[in-house]
């Protein structure tokens, strides 16, 4: 089944998704692409991209992320979002910290955009058992201590300075590999998550 088949609202979201269908033709237009070439590049049929751009359905968190990439832009441009200058620096001072299940996270990105950056310090040995899929895209960055990430079936040792990038509906698991835990940059493309949704922990309900 490709993605012309799932017709139904983003999931989760429903009517909290602002109207996207004016940016969606804008920028396919910009793009240089035509509504077929546009739709064979991101799994859909003309008819039902056709329906995004002109309003009468609302695309699914994958469809946004495959759109953004095929035009070559980011979500908060394809959702027409604009946030006043003044959320366009966070100061250090201001950066709250959200601790549960042994994790620390500190938000390092301006709310309400489409993407999400944190600054999270993992300790050792908790949560190396869970496993994530989920829509999206993760940037990491180690700033200090090594982290074990699973990808799929490999997992490969990241040192500070080692970064990777990768699709979220990818199996992933992350793990402090030190006794004194692993600090880390995170951005994610999870639309609009609380902290709650991220992949970093959210077990049984509970905050990561």
């Amino acid at each position: 089944m490709n993605a012309s088949d799932a017709a139904s609202p983003a999931a989760g979201h429903g009517g909290d998704l602002p109207a996207v269908a004016p940016q969606l033709r804008a920028l396919r237009r910009r793009a240089g692409l035509t509504l077929e070439a546009a739709a064979r590049d991101a799994g859909l049929s003309p008819a039902h991209l056709s329906r995004l751009e002109t309003g009468q359905r609302q695309p699914s968190l994958p469809m946004l992320l495959a759109l953004a990439r095929i035009y070559g832009t980011t979500v908060s441009e394809l959702l027409g979002e604009r946030v006043a200058d003044h959320n366009a620096i966070v100061r250090a001072a201001d950066m709250d910290a959200t601790r549960a299940a042994g994790w620390t996270y500190f938000q390092a990105g301006a709310p309400g955009r489409g993407m999400q950056a944190l600054r999270v310090h993992a300790p050792y040995g908790t949560q190396s058992d869970i496993v994530r899929v989920h829509p999206g895209e993760e940037w990491l960055y180690v700033l200090k201590g090594r982290l074990r990430l699973r990808l799929g079936d490999a997992t490969h040792l990241l040192a500070p300075g080692d970064s990777a990038h990768f699709d979220s509906l990818t199996p992933h698991r992350l793990a402090a590999e030190d006794p004194d835990g692993v600090e880390l940059l995170f951005v994610h493309t999870l639309l609009q998550s609380p902290t709650a949704a991220l992949c970093l922990g959210h077990l049984n309900g509970e905050l990561p």
